[in-house]
């Protein structure tokens, strides 16, 4: 059921929106005003087309006791009931809470886990299936840091994706991505697993994290790589290290000042991550469970080459469409992860 209060709550927020934005309230209030009333339009859009269901149901009722009307009224009533559940769900999502973070940009960085050659290799396709993924919706994928191998895996790499709604589509893929394949640098043609992991950052903003100038150490160095168009020959790599929590970053553009600010945004981006997943501990250690947890050494997914499947462990999801997975097509998986965790926090509400 939806509690109604709260829709009541939600609509008299709405209204005082409008009135403050009506009188034109000076300054940097107006701009964090249209954002909230922006933000809850949609809502009070969906909340007018519950009430008006409601209130077609109650005049449908009454309906029934005029003689004249009751044949109309057995006809609306089933079509309107028959309504009603859909409506409270699609309520009962929009009503709960948002991540305040989900339309940010997001950092990814993707490392090579257990596996040598192979899981850098795999850690490369992992990169390309994101910069499909990103081209098909429409964002921008900037690569801010890349360190390659000799057989053209990668054994780090940082990429930036701005557009809408990335760190909603993109926080599920947080975890340990395994692979099972014959290896191309495998001359017998045994199946390993190898591992690579996968974080996802929501990117900070200036008010969200205060760094002390104290607290930072920064070198410059010169870049080095396997070959090809990331080495640089100049000594403008900026290396930043964070003493009060040991995160070290780095950032090899051409440019010492942007390297600079990347590194500078990237740090930030890792510190109110860390600050997030101590907030979310400290509020609820059974949310662990759920896919949205973001557990960087939990196994997520399994990309099996030999059978063409794909399994994410944590919604029991199989797809026999690798290639097409491969390619950039996660909608399909992203959609799921999202339904499951979404009935998970109904669940904990109504619970």
């Amino acid at each position: 059921m939806v509690p109604i209060e709260r829709l009541e709550q939600i609509a008299r927020r709405f209204e005082f929106l409008e009135a403050q934005m009506a009188e034109g309230t000076a300054g940097a209030d107006i701009a964090e005003l249209a954002k909230e009333y922006s933000d809850l339009k949609p809502l009070i859009e969906q909340i007018g087309a519950y009430r008006q269901l409601l209130a077609d149901l109650e005049e449908a009722e009454l309906m029934l006791e005029d003689a004249d009307m009751r044949e109309l009224a057995e006809e609306e009533l089933p079509v309107l009931k028959a309504q009603l559940p859909e409506a409270e769900k699609t309520l009962q999502l929009a009503l709960l809470p948002k991540d305040k973070a989900d339309a940010r940009p997001a950092m990814i960085e993707i490392r090579p886990g257990t596996g040598g050659d192979e899981a850098a290799l795999f850690a490369g396709d992992l990169l390309r299936m994101y910069q499909r993924y990103a081209e098909s919706q429409g964002w921008k994928l900037d690569i801010i840091e890349y360190q390659e191998t000799e057989l053209g895996g990668i054994k780090e790499v940082v990429a930036h994706v701005k557009g809408v709604n990335v760190f909603a589509r993109l926080k599920y893929e947080s975890g340990v991505h395994r692979v099972q394949r014959v290896p191309t640098t495998e001359s017998g043609g045994r199946i390993h697993t190898s591992a690579a992991t996968v974080a996802v950052l929501p990117e900070a903003e200036d008010v969200d994290i205060h760094i002390e100038a104290n607290d930072l150490r920064i070198d410059t160095m010169r870049s080095s790589g396997a070959g090809g168009q990331h080495v640089n020959t100049t000594d403008s790599a900026v290396r930043i290290t964070h003493i009060p929590s040991g995160i070290v970053v780095t950032s090899s553009e051409k440019s010492q000042h942007r390297n600079r600010e990347i590194a500078m945004q990237v740090l930030k981006t890792r510190l109110y991550d860390m600050e997030r997943q101590r907030v979310d501990e400290a509020r609820s250690a059974d949310r662990r469970s759920q896919v949205g947890s973001g557990d960087r050494s939990e196994r997520i997914r399994t990309y099996n080459f030999p059978q063409g499947r794909m399994t994410d462990h944590r919604i029991n999801l199989t797809l026999y469409k690798l290639d097409q997975v491969m390619a950039g097509d996660l909608d399909e998986i992203i959609d799921a992860l999202t339904a499951d965790d979404q009935a998970a926090m109904l669940a904990e509400m109504e619970g």
